[in-house]
């Protein structure tokens, strides 16, 4: 099928898509992430820097003078919290209440750190804190209250295994959105049993792997974000239409990577990406999943409300539309008192449908057109086959004695129109069916030569 689509060309084609539109249509999805990865990632990425570091600090009278030769050396790169003393600065860091605590004891010089926050992030503590200590005359020591699993000793596994959950939790839904013939209902359960195995398998994946801990707990977190992912992605379909790859990469790859603070510190990306930390979907189980591995549950609560939100702004969102759907469809059965079927539960199937006369109640055209000769006369009878890119036919219609077809019930994707007629050179041309909008396809069948010496009527 699509070697004949590459053989066939006709002036019709090159007039109504000329090579400025198709270059566009074609290529605004890789310009989109070559802008994206250099944004949200060279950016990003390319220079990680201390902001507003929160940091415990025994003693007020040393906070306020660490503070101010802090602010000299890296201008709010740094957060002191004075605390009363090195077990308060000690335990602000499980608390998860501060980055890092620090005793300046002349004796003693202490910082405390927990690596599972990041190694890159404990490296310039460790930086930051070993001068200063060295200029109170004792040798830093540095405590580790959150050490990272034995298979993540950069602690950054556990943000590759949060993608096992993140990605593939919108793929799915991009692939689903080839098969025509599965209700909506279908396609939620099959996101609702994607998004369990998605938890389980990525996690004893993890655990035997040794790049978390053993604990369980956190499977029905990852269920949280692929469910909400999913069904959030799910629900933007209808209304990012073609550009929902787009949509869906840049909310959940281009943002939500640089922000999820899992392999870049959010202490150390601009202040754009630390702003987008707390409400994105991805950073916020990491942030739930550091509690429930590394700090005894601590810190848990707000990030797990964060995802159910998530969950429930798909919801809404596939509620909202399906609502919407059912009430036109009511009030177009109440104009000609023909049932209709309830959308949401059946998706509409690929029908042929008159190419004149439409009313109220009967299926919208997603295509239609006329078959006509080069010279503007109709080829009435001429059959019209619509097939998937794979060349599985979805519909099959014939044009009426003015040469018009429709057909309706084509779900939002590319598909291939196949023209052909006795006596006639057949034609294909690749379209992209869009919900809720009719496309007008008019195609030229020129007459086959007759063979040189060929007779008639004899």
């Amino acid at each position: 099928m699509v070697n004949m689509a590459d053989e066939v060309e006709t002036k019709t084609n090159e007039t109504k898509q000329p090579l400025a539109r198709t270059l566009a249509e074609t290529l605004w999805f890789p310009v989109f992430f070559f802008c994206g990865f250099l944004v949200c990632y060279l950016l990003a990425f390319h220079q990680p820097t201390p902001h507003h570091v929160k940091v415990a600090v025994a003693d007020p009278a040393t906070a306020a003078k660490l503070e101010t030769a802090l602010d000299k050396a890296s201008p709010g790169g740094f957060d002191i919290v004075p605390v009363p003393n090195g077990d308060a600065a000690r335990q602000s860091v499980l608390d998860r209440d501060t980055t890092a605590g620090f005793s300046a004891d002349p004796a003693h010089p202490t910082l405390y750190v927990a690596k599972a926050d990041g190694s890159m992030l404990e490296s310039i503590l460790t930086q930051t804190f070993t001068p200063i200590a060295a200029q109170g005359g004792g040798t830093l020591a540095v405590v580790d209250l959150a050490p990272t699993a034995s298979g993540d000793p950069m602690g950054t596994g556990m943000f590759y295994l949060v993608l096992v959950w993140n990605i593939p939790s919108y793929v799915v839904v991009m692939m689903l959105l080839r098969a025509v013939t599965m209700s909506r209902r279908t396609k939620i359960l099959t996101l609702v049993g994607w998004g369990a195995f998605l938890s389980v398998a990525g996690y004893l994946a993890g655990l035997a792997m040794h790049v978390i801990p053993n604990e369980p707990a956190v499977m029905p977190l990852a269920f949280l974000l692929s469910l909400g992912i999913s069904l959030t992605s799910f629900g933007l379909v209808p209304f990012a239409k073609q550009f929902f790859p787009g949509v869906a990469m840049g909310l959940f790859v281009l943002l939500s990577m640089p922000s999820s603070g899992g392999a870049i510190p959010i202490q150390l990306v601009p202040g754009f990406f630390r702003a987008l930390h707390p409400i994105m979907p991805m950073g916020n189980l990491i942030e739930a999943a550091r509690g429930v591995f590394y700090f005894h549950g601590v810190g848990i609560l707000r990030p797990i409300l964060v995802l159910c939100a998530w969950l429930l702004v798909g919801i809404a969102l596939i509620a909202g539309h399906a609502l919407w759907q059912k009430r036109r469809a009511q009030a177009d059965a109440a104009v000609v008192e023909a049932p209709v079927e309830d959308p949401t539960l059946e998706m509409p199937r690929p029908t042929a449908v008159p190419a004149r006369h439409h009313h109220f109640g009967q299926l919208v055209p997603v295509v239609n057109g006329t078959v006509r000769t080069p010279d503007g006369e109709p080829v009435g009878g001429a059959a019209i086959t619509v097939t998937d890119t794979r060349g599985q036919q979805l519909v099959r219609t014939v044009a009426d004695h003015d040469g018009s077809y429709a057909v309706a019930g084509l779900s939002q994707q590319f598909v291939d129109l196949v023209v052909s007629a006795p006596g006639r050179y057949s034609t294909v041309r690749r379209i992209l069916v869009r919900e809720g909008a009719t496309r007008t396809e008019d195609f030229e069948l020129e007459g086959r030569r007759q063979p040189v010496g060929a007779t008639s009527g004899a």
